[in-house]
């Protein structure tokens, strides 16, 4: 299996922005994609009360990418413990299909591998252990 990279994946309950911020200013830099809820198509269905909360965002840190979001109506209550994911990105969507299925042996498969509104394969899964993954295969050229 060929990972090209894996990055960490925080989840905040509305208070992500705030929290990048802070990130930046400790950090440096700037970011790569900020996105609100709001920001996404109409037929995904976000509550009103989602549209200003944080979709996605990432910045470099070092060599690696701090992801985050907040928790949206569609997800679990946010917890400690289930508020961050490991995210791997894969060279090939049957990578990222075989990645996906052995990570979730024994656990659960929260979001079958699927080509998304902004163009990635993607899936998420929470392992036997209880850590959470995404599977991305960015699909550019395909």
């Amino acid at each position: 299996m060929s990972v090209s990279t894996y990055s960490t994946y925080l989840t905040f309950d509305g208070n992500c922005r705030e929290a990048f911020e802070f990130y930046r200013a400790v950090f440096g830099g700037d970011f790569h994609v900020f996105s609100t809820f709001g920001d996404g198509p109409a037929d995904e269905g976000f509550a009103e009360a989602d549209k200003n909360k944080v979709m996605h965002v990432s910045l470099s840190v070092g060599d690696g990418v701090l992801m985050g979001s907040d928790n949206s109506s569609h997800g679990p209550p946010l917890a400690v413990g289930n508020n961050f994911s490991l995210s791997v990105s894969v060279e090939s969507a049957t990578e990222g299909d075989a990645l996906l299925a052995a990570l979730a042996a024994g656990g659960t498969v929260t979001m079958p591998m699927e080509t998304t509104f902004w163009g990635a394969y993607f899936g998420m899964c929470t392992d036997k252990f209880g850590i959470n993954w995404m599977v991305v295969h960015e699909q550019a050229g395909e």
